[in-house]
């Protein structure tokens, strides 16, 4: 298969596939399934069947075991269209077993049906994205000199520098930057725990910088907003818009890799533990509630 193709194109699927889709639909009916069920079924088999047309296979005959193993490794690959990151494990896996009950609709119905391969393969393509130490001081270079750039570098800072989920930086207020003692308080953390993270002279400086100048200018607009991300028009900055933000200097810093929030925090984990930080105080610094989670990140650091 030569790329890989987009399932989100504007796309209207081919007259067999559409009665397939409303055939399968209204066999899951019958069989009682629940209603989110079905919906959540039919609209995976429908991205596959955008998927099949992607590449030419215009009706089933057209599938064999090969073709399902590329979809599988183009979920690996594709970006998260709601949050950053990729598809997750849960999301890959809705699939296969919508897949599994679609055929089983063909073997019942009679139609031609097609084998649903084993899957580990997939999870060779869903390895965490991590940037090298030199792709991500270059983000830091791509940040402009106004405003936005100083709020950007704040941003690096709190998802590269103090290794944040995504999360837990849009729900920082200003008050929770504690300049003086170089701690980023996270009272919003993962399972409502709260943790102070520690934060290197060059975090505390930019932090100190956007809040005293950048945020100050963004504030004009709203002067009452505790949050420490601000919008142009004064509001708590999105999930959505700081991912815009780092996409632009993921550009412009000629980086081709799928970058997200998240990706600071897994790069900054790395980067740690590279430079010989023991696996308790990185789980520590991460907010983990056990050291399992962070044991991933040996062998990511064993790679780089």
């Amino acid at each position: 298969m030569q790329g890989t193709p987009s399932i989100y194109r504007s796309s209207i699927l081919g007259k067999e596939y559409l009665l397939l889709l409303e055939s399968f639909r209204h066999w899951l009916r019958t069989l009682a399934y629940a209603a989110g069920t079905v919906y959540v079924s039919a609209h995976y088999v429908r991205d596959f069947m955008v998927f099949l047309e992607t590449i030419d296979v215009q009706s089933l005959s057209g599938i064999t075991p090969q073709t399902v193993t590329e979809y599988y490794r183009y979920l690996g690959r594709r970006v998260n269209k709601t949050r950053d990151g990729g598809l997750s494990g849960n999301y890959i896996a809705s699939n296969i077993q919508a897949l599994r009950r679609f055929t089983r609709y063909l073997q019942q119905s009679g139609r031609h049906w097609f084998e649903i391969p084993s899957v580990p393969s997939v999870e060779k393509d869903t390895v965490k994205v991590i940037l090298t130490r030199s792709e991500a001081q270059a983000l830091y270079r791509a940040t402009e000199g106004d405003s936005l750039g100083s709020r950007d570098r704040a941003m690096l800072g709190v998802y590269y520098g103090c290794g944040l989920r995504r999360s837990e930086g849009i729900a920082l207020d200003a008050g929770d930057i504690l300049l003086k003692q170089h701690l980023v308080y996270v009272k919003h953390g993962k399972g409502y725990r709260q943790r102070y993270v520690p934060m290197s002279a060059r975090v505390a400086d930019d932090l100190g910088e956007y809040i005293h100048s950048g945020r100050i200018e963004l504030q004009e607009h709203d002067p009452g907003s505790p949050a420490l991300f601000l919008s142009i028009h004064g509001k708590r900055l999105s999930g959505n818009s700081m991912m815009n933000r780092l996409k632009r200097l993921t550009h412009l810093a000629g980086i081709d890799k799928p970058v997200g929030l998240h990706t600071l925090r897994h790069s900054i984990a790395t980067h740690l533990l590279q430079s010989g930080m023991s696996l308790e105080s990185v789980s520590r610094f991460l907010g983990h509630s056990s050291l399992e989670s962070t044991q991933l990140y040996t062998h990511l650091s064993h790679e780089q």
